[in-house]
């Protein structure tokens, strides 16, 4: 007992006496820790510092605070964003017509240019000092997503102005003579921008783009004046092939110091009239089927005026900083929104499928294999809705928050992808054969899209969402690299030393707290609400402890090698995200208050999202470099190990149910989804043959039963199954008519579009349903 005694007091005088801690603890890990520190680019460095952190900071803490999570407010519209999403967006969404866009026009008809012009829907984040709406990132995820629920091709048409570009751009950083100049046109849509980065070498690596500008003197106007000789070869660029001005970001070099000392400034923006002399444009690639105006630009030795930069000569250099600041509309609203469309159109159209077509004499909503896939699209599409929304409020809040964005971004659009395929295996062969009636193969073949554009989702996942995260979201890490870097390495140590003491206080508390819980299955852990979703707040708290705990240990053990290890990171980034998905999922429940019909979607999201965590860590642990210590953090996080389960079977068919049954529960899950109340309509045929349908089940059910019973044939359909259901009185004159009139909506439902052959071949469509 003595002995422990005397251990503890060593300790306490060797922590308790700063100067003996800086000695035998701080400068020891201090050189270490800038021994193992990973070396980091100053594109790198601009990109983790750029951002906010918000609730991803709290899952990366180890005690998120859940109370505070419930109490941030939902955004609301204004009366004027309301004003504008009963009146232009719907005057929008009428007016158009996917397979028109797609394989007649292959643009925008002049009319839906012409009313998106008049409405500014190029104008949602510009200031109305200036002509502009100044919308909510609410209403903006709102209009961009309803919009993608009928056309992809017009939901990127306008998503594109309104996120990363001019626009974004020239409100933050623009000098006031620009945004006089630029913003009034585009709010108008007289101009219409278009933003180059990527180009043959440079994609998801922005940073490595090969187009240069030197500084230089040169003519403009006729005068001689300090410009940019500018050299560039872009792709990919949406909305070029028709833009009226560019913004272009390249490398900036002052070899003469016209402007300073630096020969190398960095990624410098600019703005550029797409009609000034030696710009190039007007070519199209062909992305998927979809008609969005998306192609290339050249220059050679284009010479532009020096305040053509963004922000003017002060921001010359600075273009990556701005870039990685305004990346969240694009990583968190544009992208979300095409995943959200997806998941609404996918439950709501996928659920009236299922009901209305029918095998074997019974929809086949009703068999148990499409069950599970039903299962999941209501199950994933309850996660894309709570992400979004959670995200939004982000937004809304104020927050630029770059991890957060950089995992809804990836999430979604994988959970998108998830839900499109398997709305396309039950529709099957309604799903594959391309028409005016098909209303899921657009959407299908642009899936796609979303996965590479804003970062490949590869490289999202692998080396910005935990790369990134680790850095910006741990409470010490940031400030200790800081502090390492310090050139007054005295001053460094001291920041260190008082960081390092609440660094070893946070990791214990971690590790003790991890295997607590695991020993206790978390049921001790705090939770904001009782019922049945308070297990769900347990144990992600106490998977936000083993995050924390394994992040640490990580980072301790490889250092910068960590860096390279992309599957492991990537593993730790999965648990992260799937913590922050679960997250949204509570919230959402919360902010809807607690629906009872929701709660099988809850729980099927809840167990999706606690099992892709197991997943995670499992593969974690089995491949982290050192088996000894991977081992020994298993035992701390899961003592009795990994039990997380996929959601049960019984949630998935109460889903399909749900999704089968019309009501307010299918409007509040599916409210973005756009249909006319019209039969000849590509989804108002559906919609109102799966409504009457369910009007008329009584009808139906005595029909099938006679025809199980031999009392009518099995092989009529329509009016001769009718007229035989008449005159042997299983239907009386009333019903008879309802029930023809109800087949002929549910056989156009189920039909598909054919065309004649020689118009195919000449790539004429005119179609013919059967």
């Amino acid at each position: 007992m003595s002995i422990i005694l005397i251990l503890v007091l060593i300790i306490a005088v060797i922590l308790g006496v700063p100067d003996i801690r800086r000695k035998l603890i701080s400068r020891p890990a201090f050189k270490m820790f800038k021994r193992v520190l990973p070396p980091m680019s100053n594109t790198e460095r601009e990109a983790m510092e750029a951002g906010d952190v918000w609730w991803d900071g709290e899952l990366f803490s180890g005690q998120p605070d859940w109370f505070s999570l419930l109490k941030t407010k939902v955004p609301t519209f204004t009366a004027e964003e309301q004003a504008f999403i009963d009146g232009p967006l719907e005057e929008l969404l009428a007016a158009l017509d996917d397979f028109e866009i797609n394989v007649h026009e292959r643009d925008l008809p002049e009319a839906v240019w012409a009313l998106i012009k008049k409405h500014r829907f190029f104008a949602m984040i510009i200031g109305k000092e200036y002509g502009g709406l100044d919308f909510s990132a609410a209403a903006n995820s709102h209009i961009v997503s309803r919009i993608a629920t009928r056309s992809l091709t017009a939901a990127v048409t306008i998503m594109v102005p309104n996120s990363l570009g001019p626009g974004e751009l020239l409100t933050h950083y623009g000098t006031m003579e620009q945004k006089q100049y630029w913003l009034p046109g585009l709010a108008k849509g007289t101009e219409i921008p278009c933003f180059a980065l990527t180009g043959p070498e440079a994609g998801s690596d922005a940073g490595s783009i090969p187009d240069t500008g030197v500084i230089c003197k040169g003519e403009y106007n006729g005068e001689e004046v300090v410009g940019i000789r500018l050299n560039w070869s872009k792709r990919y660029i949406t909305l070029a092939p028709v833009a009226t001005v560019l913004g272009l970001a390249f490398k900036l070099y002052d070899p003469e110091h016209l402007i300073g000392e630096k020969d190398e400034l960095g990624i410098t923006c600019a703005l550029i009239p797409t009609k000034h002399k030696g710009v190039e444009i007007g070519d199209r690639h062909y992305p998927l089927t979809q008609a969005f105006m998306n192609g290339t630009t050249y220059g050679k030795d284009v010479f532009i005026p020096i305040d053509w930069i963004i922000g003017g000569k002060k921001y010359a250099g600075k273009g990556w900083q701005m870039l990685m600041e305004c990346l969240s509309a694009g990583r968190g609203i544009s992208l979300p929104a095409l995943a959200t469309a997806t998941g609404h159109n996918a439950q709501r159209f996928t659920g009236a499928y299922a009901f209305v077509r029918h095998q074997f004499g019974l929809p086949i909503g009703k068999f148990e294999g499409v069950q599970e896939a039903m299962g999941r699209i209501g199950g994933l599409n309850y996660s894309i809705e709570s992400m979004r929304r959670l995200t939004v409020t982000a937004l809304c809040e104020g927050y630029s928050p770059s991890v957060i964005t950089a995992m809804t971004k990836y999430h979604m659009t994988e959970m998108g992808r998830q839900v499109m395929n398997d709305a396309l295996d039950v529709h099957a062969g309604k799903g594959i054969q391309m028409g005016p009636l098909n209303y899921l193969a657009s959407t299908y073949m642009g899936t796609p899209i979303s996965i590479t554009v804003e970062g490949a989702n590869i490289l999202t996942r692998n080396l910005m969402i935990f790369g990134q995260g680790a850095t910006r979201c741990h409470p010490y890490v940031l400030a200790e690299m800081e502090a390492a870097a310090n050139e007054d390495e005295e001053a460094g140590l001291r920041a260190f030393d008082h960081l390092l003491i609440k660094h070893i206080g946070f990791a214990a508390g971690n590790t003790c707290s991890a295997f607590w819980h695991g020993l206790t299955g978390a049921r001790f852990a705090n939770a904001p609400v009782s019922g049945e979703t308070t297990k769900y707040y347990q144990q992600l708290s106490r998977m936000s402890r083993g995050l924390a705990l394994c992040a640490d240990v990580s980072m301790l053990t490889m250092g910068g090698d960590l860096k390279r290890k992309e599957m492991i990171s990537a593993r730790l980034g999965d648990v992260l995200s799937h913590l922050y998905m679960a997250s949204a999922v509570l919230k959402r429940f919360e902010d809807d208050g607690r629906q009872v019909a929701d709660l099988p979607f809850v729980h099927y999201a809840l167990a999706n999202h606690l099992h892709a965590i197991g997943v995670a860590f499992a593969g974690f642990f089995q491949n982290f470099p050192n088996r000894v210590v991977g081992g020994v953090l298993k035992f701390l996080v899961f003592p009795f190990g990994i039990r997380y389960q996929k959601p049960n079977d019984s949630y998935a068919q109460a889903i399909s149910e749900a999704m089968m049954q019309p009501g307010v529960a299918r409007e509040r899950h599916t409210f973005l989804s756009y249909w006319k109340d019209d039969a000849e309509d590509v989804t108002g045929h559906m919609e109102l043959a799966f409504v009457r349908m369910h009007e008329l089940q009584d009808v139906y059910k005595r029909v099938q039963k006679a025809q199980k019973k031999g009392e009518l044939n099995s092989n009529l359909l329509g009016n001769e199954l009718a007229d035989e259901a008449l005159a042997k009185e299983v239907l009386n004159a009333e019903e008879a008519e309802q029930f023809r009139e109800c087949e002929v909506l549910r056989m156009r439902a189920i039909a598909v579009d054919s065309f004649a052959k020689a118009d195919v071949k000449q790539g004429k469509f005119s179609a013919k349903p059967i």
